[in-house]
């Protein structure tokens, strides 16, 4: 019995399912619908773009000097600013050698300058009255001139035992100290201008298109500096990023072998900002460029990213329709790439990444940034 009654529990229960099976209504259908690919589209508008040519280089001084001895002796006074870093000005007596022979050399001269004046008046004298020939008065004038020559190289030669410089700089290196004895043509240290400082461009011949240069011509018959584009330099001093005007001031005016590339010097005033609160340029220091380049009219931009392969775009056609052709780009940087052809203000390109984008497809779109 017991067997039984489980047995009817089990059966009652499997047709009460069967039965609240049937009674349960049928689910709605829905017709199965392919979707197609949604995409974000890009209105391409014309621009009037102003391009920037991208260089870096290194800050070294327009005027640099090597300073040598002209005259031999000792080393008798150095400057206390006349070492690796020191600031001078304009005139600065750096180090003198000892002058006392150069003295005792201008003395002398001063003295036979006067013995030869007398002997010259003498002999002038004598010649009007009729006592002297000519020639003899010659021979006095010329040993005048003579003695005054040595009178104006002594006094040279004095004033060549003191060491110094025709403009404001700073000592870059110190070849000899106080006692040493010199000759002439012994390097003495190495100095360098601070008025200005210059840093060597690289440019290829693609940027050379969309830059306007200075003409070499024009530099060559002005005998100055011309005036060039803008640069910007930047360099991270301190932990901090800086950035100093600059400008382009003439080109080297040849290709370098090597590189192929050509080298514009832009012009940096006043770098260690001796007279201004700025933040100083040290030389030597490796500095990034951004060159103020030509402007175009009627560009598009696009973002960089969505270029496939060199130059080649994926269009949204009026019919909503993948369309890829070719563009012609004059130009890109880091984030942006520049069209002049292949392209009409008004189209749609897409931004979105289409794994397998082919001409036809059918998508479906939204603006960039809804």
């Amino acid at each position: 019995m017991r067997i039984l009654t489980i047995l009817g529990i089990l059966i009652f229960a499997v047709a009460g399912v069967a039965v609240m099976s049937t009674m349960r209504p049928e689910p709605p259908k829905k017709e199965r619908q392919d979707l197609d690919p949604l995409v974000e589209v890009l209105v391409l508008e014309p621009m009037t773009a102003k391009f920037e040519i991208s260089s870096q280089g290194t800050v070294k001084p327009r005027t640099e000097t090597t300073l040598s001895a002209e005259v031999s002796g000792t080393i008798s006074e150095i400057s206390p600013k006349f070492v690796a870093g020191g600031v001078f000005q304009a005139g600065e007596v750096l180090m003198r050698i000892d002058p006392t022979n150069y003295d005792v050399a201008l003395l002398q001269a001063e003295a036979l300058v006067t013995q030869r004046q007398i002997e010259h008046d003498g002999a002038r004298k004598l010649q009007s009255q009729g006592y002297r020939a000519e020639s003899e008065y010659a021979s006095a004038v010329a040993a005048l001139a003579s003695a005054k020559a040595e009178q104006v190289r002594a006094q040279r030669n004095l004033e060549r035992t003191h060491i110094r410089v025709p403009y404001e700089g700073i000592v870059r290196s110190k070849d000899t100290d106080l006692g040493e004895f010199v000759s002439a043509g012994t390097p003495l240290g190495v100095v360098f201008a601070t008025d200005f400082a210059e840093i060597r461009l690289p440019l290829t011949d693609h940027d050379l298109a969309y830059v306007d240069l200075p003409d070499p011509t024009d530099i060559a018959g002005s005998g100055a500096a011309a005036v060039g584009p803008e640069v910007r330099l930047s360099a991270r001093q301190k932990g901090q990023d800086v950035e100093w005007p600059a400008r382009i001031v003439r080109t080297e005016g040849v290709v370098d072998e090597k590189s192929r590339v050509t080298y514009a010097v832009a012009r940096v005033k006043d770098p260690y900002q001796l007279h201004g609160d700025g933040v100083p340029l040290p030389v030597g220091t490796f500095v990034t460029a951004i060159v103020e380049g030509t402007v175009a009219e009627n560009i598009i931009q696009i973002p960089r990213g969505i270029i496939r392969g060199t130059n080649e775009l994926v269009f949204v056609d009026a019919e909503d329709k993948i369309d890829i052709r070719n563009v012609h780009i004059v130009r890109s940087d880091a984030k942006h790439a520049y069209i002049s052809g292949g392209a009409e203000p008004g189209e749609r390109v897409v931004v979105t990444v289409l794994e397998s984008a082919i001409d036809g497809l059918k998508v479906r779109t939204k603006k960039a940034g809804d």
